[in-house]
């Protein structure tokens, strides 16, 4: 558990040109149609032990309540605002929110509050124009809160996911190589260490998950830990316990990836540039490994498309078919936004579709949703006009 943030200091100058940057974001959020919604600082932690990429589970701030349940300070909007919108009588219809506030994240030797801006998307069903409208919107309020010109990186998730599906992959090599990807490992170090077994891989326990449907053997385990009292183990929920068991499991019969399949994953992973140029070398490998894309790179090139017609300068735009954001819930289109004149800064502005998230919270189905954050205090901004 990590300790409480430091105590609020006395609003500087620079916390308040913070708050004033974050202020003409949320503006221009809110005459673009978007409602304004806070949720509550305190948030249900189990949610983002379950949802939330390693780097946002390692740095939470935990509590505990009268009634001994466990809570955290939000580490972000997305899910938060995602909750609010699933209990509100919206939820299942179109609805557009945007936010300013403070987020919390421990971080070592720095302050463990950030302010946040940011906007989020429901229902929508031309996901390509939504997907093009939450990023422009995002970029448009970075610069008119003062940030000087930032270099754009874009990545599509659902293409990545198509690619590696239409190669066979078992479902645990697609999770393994799309979370070893986000956390920044090759995909030889991947490879090399997904196929090693354990003392576990000879548990009866494993033996018999082998055979057993994912849902099924997943709820068995889920169920053995409870029994146990488990609830988290180094900042895992029992749900990643129990895919942990699976993806062991799977690996008795399924330990390695073929050598074809692994030129043709080095190869899309290797296509990268401005977006158009991308397209055209995506459709030439997919036609020379015969792998169904048409689909998914119908949509990337629309989307494409609705970038430009928003004035975007997307000659400018850098895609990566191995960029995917490391938060569990994306499903489509991811991007980050830099400062141009410090490529290797932290994003300032971050986001992406997630459809799949409404009903990981409980909804009876996914819900089309797109969104993005500014991180107010990173954008880099312009130097005073003389």
């Amino acid at each position: 558990m990590n300790s409480p943030p430091p105590a609020a200091a006395p609003e500087s100058p620079s916390k308040a040109a913070a708050l004033q940057a974050g202020a003409k974001a949320l503006d221009h959020f809110l005459a673009a149609g978007f409602v304004r919604l806070e949720p509550p600082v305190l948030q249900p932690a189990s949610v983002f032990l379950d949802m939330s990429g390693e780097d946002i589970r390692g740095r939470l701030y935990l509590a505990t309540d009268a009634s001994g349940a466990e809570l955290c300070l939000r580490p972000d909007y997305t899910v938060p605002v995602c909750l609010a919108y699933l209990a509100s009588p919206e939820a299942g219809r179109a609805a557009q929110y945007a936010y300013l506030g403070p987020v919390f994240r421990a971080r070592p030797g720095q302050s463990g509050e950030m302010l946040q801006t940011g906007l989020e998307s429901y229902g929508r069903a031309d996901v390509e124009a939504a997907d093009a409208e939450i990023l422009a919107l995002a970029l448009e309020a970075a610069e008119l809160a003062g940030a000087r010109p930032l270099n754009v990186r874009i990545g599509d998730a659902k293409l990545f996911d198509s690619a590696l599906s239409a190669l066979s992959l078992p479902e645990v090599w697609l999770r393994r190589i799309r979370r070893g990807l986000a956390r920044g490992r090759s995909l030889e170090t991947i490879l090399a260490n997904g196929g090693g077994q354990g003392a576990l891989a000879q548990s009866g326990v494993l033996a018999a998950l082998e055979s057993a449907d994912h849902t099924g053997a997943k709820a068995l385990v889920e169920d053995l830990l409870a029994i146990a009292g488990i609830a988290t183990v180094g900042g895992r929920s029992a749900g990643e316990i129990a895919d942990r068991f699976l993806e062991q499991a799977a690996q008795r019969s399924q330990s390695h990836v073929g050598a074809e399949q692994q030129e043709a994953i080095r190869r899309f992973l290797a296509i990268s540039g401005d977006p158009d140029s991308a397209s055209r070398r995506l459709r030439a490998l997919a036609d020379e490994a015969k792998l169904d894309l048409g689909a998914a790179l119908d949509s990337f090139d629309q989307r494409v498309g609705f970038l430009a017609a928003r004035g975007l300068a997307i000659d400018s735009f850098a895609y990566s078919a191995g960029f995917v954001r490391d938060l569990d819930y994306y499903t489509g289109f991811v991007f980050e936004a830099v400062d141009a004149a410090n490529p290797g800064a932290r994003p300032a502005v971050g986001g992406g579709r997630y459809d799949g998230l409404a009903r990981r919270l409980g909804a009876t189905a996914d819900v089309p949703a797109i969104g993005a954050a500014v991180w107010v205090e990173r954008l880099p901004q312009r130097e005073a006009q003389r």
